[in-house]
């Protein structure tokens, strides 16, 4: 006997989660522990009452919604993502992989079956970092991956005076269970719209992602010399200038290697319209779907910057900002996956993952797998991001049985 999901009601509470936050354009503005965060926890809470779960929230505000298994003393099969949203979000970015494995506990107890092993949907908390740095913050503790109290201790980006740990108690979802019972998973899945647009191009509504890319993450300080925006050219050292050429040189560098590459914000000294700026600060990261590819766009890079400061009589200094490594999924998962879908008729890819989800994380500690669906012209972080009820139900069809059978079949 095959479990009966049901792709209405999965829709049905998408489109009910996304009514929470939501903003006159048709996003989702529902920041990691704000009020609008606080009401669809609260949401899914009582989803997963009603579907005979229980539910836990760690000392980091994630929440785990267990259905039992039949056999009790069975390490848990985990499905997640995440419910916050950027500032200017759309309506399945994260949403999507918690509610398809809500709807995968509800099926269940519908049918009046259990698995042999427990199956627990996660909402990792703070995923986006918009409030909180860094992003994928709860997954990252959780896993032993981030100091629990320097998450605790980070400011809101929006508002210093409050922490993560403040918000966890104004909202009432300061938990007291260990987020290290995450490490105990024995498996985790998790489902997420492309945020690119091979899939939809190809018209495969199935992604199955071999691994996540590595990112590298930078701060580079250019530093030339103030002057008057009158004098003449010759012989200014100005830095802003320079850091121009550094963004135009990170285009080229990702385009001749097939990487990605972004300078994604500038500031300078002095900040004045009169004055050639003398210190110009710029925070860039790069990516590379092949194993070597950030090494090689790495050197690549530094002999730009090398070049470009010895001719422009600049001063450059590069320091690691953060980034992630380079993580392969779990080969017997992505196998299930691949299964699920052909017995679905769903026609699928490998692919690799350059965007990090919560399974970045997850996957350093856990045997985990990640699946993507089609999203509409490849849009994310933008209230028109949009997917087909096809794709939705296509994603379903194939992590739903693929979880189960990770479960250990029916009991």
């Amino acid at each position: 006997m095959s479990i009966p999901f049901s792709p209405d009601r999965f829709w049905r509470s998408l489109e009910e989660m996304a009514r929470i936050g939501a903003t006159p354009d048709g996003g989702v503005r529902r920041l990691a522990l704000s009020a609008e965060d606080t009401e669809a926890r609260a949401l899914l809470r009582d989803w997963g009452l009603a579907a005979g779960c229980s539910v836990e929230v760690d000392r980091l505000g994630s929440m785990y919604l267990t259905y039992a298994g039949a056999d009790p003393g069975a390490a848990p099969v985990a499905v997640g993502s995440h419910l916050d949203s950027v500032p200017t979000g759309g309506r399945y970015d994260g949403p999507y992989g918690v509610l398809l494995g809500l709807e995968i506990l509800r099926a269940l107890h519908e049918a009046g079956r259990r698995t042999r092993a427990p199956i627990t949907v996660v909402n990792w908390t703070n995923e986006e970092g918009s409030r909180f740095s860094p992003s994928m913050s709860a997954s990252g503790g959780a896993m032993g991956l981030i100091d629990e109290a320097k998450v605790l201790a980070a400011p809101d980006n929006f508002d210093p005076s409050i922490t993560y740990g403040d918000a966890l108690r104004q909202t009432g979802w300061a938990g007291d269970a260990d987020p290290a019972m995450a490490r105990n998973f024995a498996a985790y899945y998790e489902a997420h719209i492309e945020q690119g647009p091979i899939l939809e191009r190809e018209g495969i509504p199935i992604g199955i992602v071999t691994h996540c890319i590595g990112v590298e993450q930078w701060t580079l300080v250019f530093t030339g010399r103030d002057g008057h925006v009158g004098s003449p050219m010759a012989g200014r050292q100005d830095a802003l200038a320079a850091a121009s050429e550094l963004v135009l040189a990170l285009e080229r560098i990702a385009i001749a290697t097939g990487g990605m590459a972004t300078a994604t914000r500038l500031t300078l000294e002095p900040d004045a319209r009169g004055n050639i700026p003398s210190v110009v600060r710029v925070a860039a990261n790069i990516r590379h779907p092949d194993e070597d590819g950030n090494a090689r766009m790495t050197a690549a890079f530094r002999e730009d910057v090398a070049e470009l400061a010895a001719r422009r009589g600049v001063r450059v200094e590069i320091e690691r900002a953060g980034g992630y490594p380079r993580v392969p999924f779990a080969p017997k998962l992505l196998d299930s996956l691949r299964r699920a879908a052909g017995a679905a008729q769903l026609r699928h890819r490998d692919m690799p993952g350059p965007i990090p989800q919560d399974a970045l994380h997850v996957g350093i500690v856990v045997p985990s797998a990640l699946m993507f669906i089609p999203c509409d012209g490849g849009v994310s972080h933008h209230p028109s991001e949009s997917i087909s009820r096809e794709w939705c139900a296509a994603g379903l069809a194939a992590m739903g049985p693929a979880v189960i059978e990770a479960a250990g079949g029916l009991a």
